[in-house]
C-alpha cells in the first residue's frame, strides 16, 4: 500500500529559530555591557547614558533572554516537534505567521519602552500593560496553534515532548495573567492590584515558574526529542521521562517562595518553598540521568560529535543547577547566599549552561536541516565555539560563586560585641576582581555565540552543490 508523504509547514519554524539566534546574541551582548557597567561604574553616570544605564538595560537584558531568545526557540522547537510526533502539518499556518509577526513586534516595543524607563518595576514582568495584553493575545494564538495540531494528530500516542510543551504553555498562561493584574492610570503606566507580601508572593509565583517552565520544562521537552535524534538512539527509559514530567509539574509550581526566605512572608509559606525545592532534586536528577544514559548508549558519537557534546554539557549543567537551587533554598545556605552574587552565579550556571548549551545544540542540529539538510560549514568553528562556551561559563560562574560566598560571609560576620566585622564598602572591594572575571567570561561566551551564528549563516547560504569548506570541517 502506497503512503502519502506528509508536507510539514516549517516556514514559521525557520523564522522563529533565526529570530532566536538573533536575540541570543543581542541578549548576551546586553549582559556583557551590564557586566562592564558593574566593573566600570563610571559607564553609568555620563549624561549620554540616561537610556542605557544599568537600571534600564538590566530589564531589557532579562526580557530579551526570556521573550526573545528562549520564547522564539520554544516556538520553533514545539511547532517542529508537534508536527512530526503527531504526523500532521500545523493546525493553521496563518496563525503561525500572526504569532511570528506579533511576537517580534512585542520585542521591538520592549526595546523602545524599557530604555525609556516605562516599566512596571516587577522582575521578569517589567513590560507595561498594553504590551502585556499583546503577549496574552499572542499566547492564545500559540495555544490554538499547538493544541489544534495535537487534536488533529494522526498518531494516537502523545509523545512526551508534547506533554512538557503543553505544561509550559498552560502554566505560563495562568501565572502570567495572575502576576500582571494591574490598574492602568495612563497608556504606559499601571500599578499592580497586589500590595506588600501578597505582591511579593505573586511576583515569585510568576518569576520562579517563568524559569521553571520557560527555561526548564520547555527545553526539557525539546531535548527529549533532539537528544535521541542527535545520538541516533531511543530515549533510555520512556517511563523515567514520564516520572520526570509528573515530578516536575507536581512540585515546581510550589517552589517560588524559596526566594522569600527571611522576609515578612509567613514562615509556613517559606517552608513550603523550601520543602518543594528539596523534593525537586528527585525528578530533576531522574531526568538528567535519563538523558545522560540516552547519550551514553552511543559513546562513539560522543567522542567525535561536538553537537552531541553540547547536549551532554547541557545535561551536566542541568544537574548542577538543580542541585544548587534546592541547596540555596535551605535556610542555612540561604542565610549566607541571599542577596549575594552567589545567587546570580546560580542563575547563570543554569541559563548559560543548561539553556545556552541546549539552545546551541538544537540550533546546530535544526538549522542545517531546515535549510535543505546541509552539512555544517565548519566543524572546526563548532569545536572552537564549544570550548569558548565552556571557558566563558567557568570564568563567569566560578567568579560569582567566590564573590557571593565571600560577600555572604563578610555581611554576616560580627565581632564579639555585635559590631559588623566588615563594612559594605570592604565587601565591594573584595568582589572587584571577580566582577572583571565575570565580564571576561561573559565576553568569551558571547564570542562563541557569534562564531555559531557565523558558522550557521555560512552553512545555510552555501549552495548544496558546492564543495564543503576546504579545511575539512564538515560534520
Amino acid at each position: 500500500m502506497q503512503t502519502t508523504a506528509i508536507e510539514y509547514d516549517d516556514r514559521a519554524v525557520r523564522y522563529f529559530v533565526i529570530a532566536s539566534a538573533f536575540w541570543a546574541v543581542i541578549s548576551m551582548l546586553l549582559g556583557v555591557i551590564l557586566a562592564a557597567q558593574l566593573y566600570w561604574p563610571e559607564l553609568n553616570f555620563s549624561h549620554m547614558t540616561q537610556y542605557v544605564n544599568f537600571g534600564r538595560l538590566r530589564s531589557l537584558h532579562t526580557n530579551a533572554v526570556l521573550y526573545g531568545f528562549v520564547c522564539n526557540l520554544l516556538f520553533a522547537t514545539s511547532l517542529y516537534i508537534v508536527q512530526r510526533s503527531c504526523r500532521v502539518p500545523l493546525y493553521d499556518k496563518r496563525l503561525a505567521k500572526v504569532l511570528y509577526i506579533g511576537w517580534q513586534t512585542v520585542l521591538l516595543l520592549a526595546v523602545i519602552t524599557l530604555p525609556m524607563g516605562l516599566s512596571s518595576g516587577k522582575e521578569y514582568a517589567e513590560l507595561e500593560w498594553p504590551i502585556d495584553l499583546m503577549i496574552l493575545c499572542l499566547w492564545v494564538v500559540y495555544m490554538v496553534l499547538f493544541f489544534g495540531t495535537i487534536l488533529n494528530r494522526a498518531e494516537h500516542h502523545i509523545f512526551v515532548s508534547n506533554w512538557f510543551f503543553a505544561a509550559f504553555i498552560l502554566v505560563i498562561f495562568i501565572v502570567f495573567i495572575l502576576n500582571n493584574l494591574a490598574l492602568p492610570v495612563s497608556f504606559f503606566k499601571s500599578y499592580s492590584v497586589y500590595a506588600g507580601s501578597m505582591d511579593a508572593l505573586m511576583q515569585w509565583f510568576w518569576g520562579h515558574n517563568a524559569v521553571g517552565f520557560l527555561l526548564t520544562a520547555g527545553l526539557i521537552g525539546a531535548n527529549y526529542y533532539f537528544i535521541p535524534k542527535v545520538m541516533e538512539r531511543p530515549i533510555y527509559s520512556y517511563r523515567l521521562s514520564i516520572i520526570h514530567f509528573w515530578g516536575l509539574i507536581g512540585f515546581y509550581t510550589w517552589a517560588g517562595t524559596h526566594h522569600l526566605v527571611y522576609t515578612s512572608v509567613p514562615v509556613w509559606v517559606q517552608n513550603i518553598g523550601i520543602v518543594m525545592s528539596v523534593v525537586l532534586w528527585i525528578p530533576s536528577w531522574v531526568g538528567a540521568y535519563n538523558s545522560y544514559m540516552t547519550m551514553a548508549s552511543n559513546k562513539e558519537k560522543l567522542k567525535t560529535d561536538y553537537v552531541a557534546l553540547f547536549f551532554l554539557s547541557a545535561v551536566f549543567y542541568y544537574a548542577l543547577a538543580t542541585f544548587e537551587g534546592p541547596l540555596l533554598a535551605i535556610r542555612w545556605f540561604n542565610m549566607i547566599a541571599h542577596y549575594s552574587d552567589w545567587v546570580i552565579g546560580h542563575v547563570h550556571s543554569g541559563s548559560l549552561g543548561w539553556v545556552g548549551m541546549s539552545a546551541f545544540g538544537i540550533m546546530y542540529y535544526l538549522i542545517p536541516k531546515l535549510f535543505g539538510d546541509k552539512p555544517l560549514w565548519s566543524k572546526r568553528l563548532l569545536e572552537v565555539h564549544f570550548w569558548f562556551a565552556h571557558a566563558g561559563i567557568a570564568l563567569y560562574v566560578i567568579s560569582l560563586w567566590v564573590a557571593g560566598i565571600g560577600e555572604g560571609y563578610m555581611w554576616f560576620s560580627q565581632e564579639p560585641n555585635g559590631v559588623l566585622s566588615y563594612s559594605f564598602v570592604e565587601s565591594m572591594y573584595f568582589i572587584e576582581p571577580w566582577m572583571f572575571l565575570r565580564f571576561l567570561g561573559g565576553a568569551i561566551y558571547l564570542a562563541g555565540a557569534v562564531i555559531m551564528v557565523y558558522n550557521l549563516y555560512r552553512t545555510v547560504s552555501t549552495r548544496s552543490e558546492m564543495q564543503p569548506h576546504v579545511t575539512g570541517e564538515v560534520n
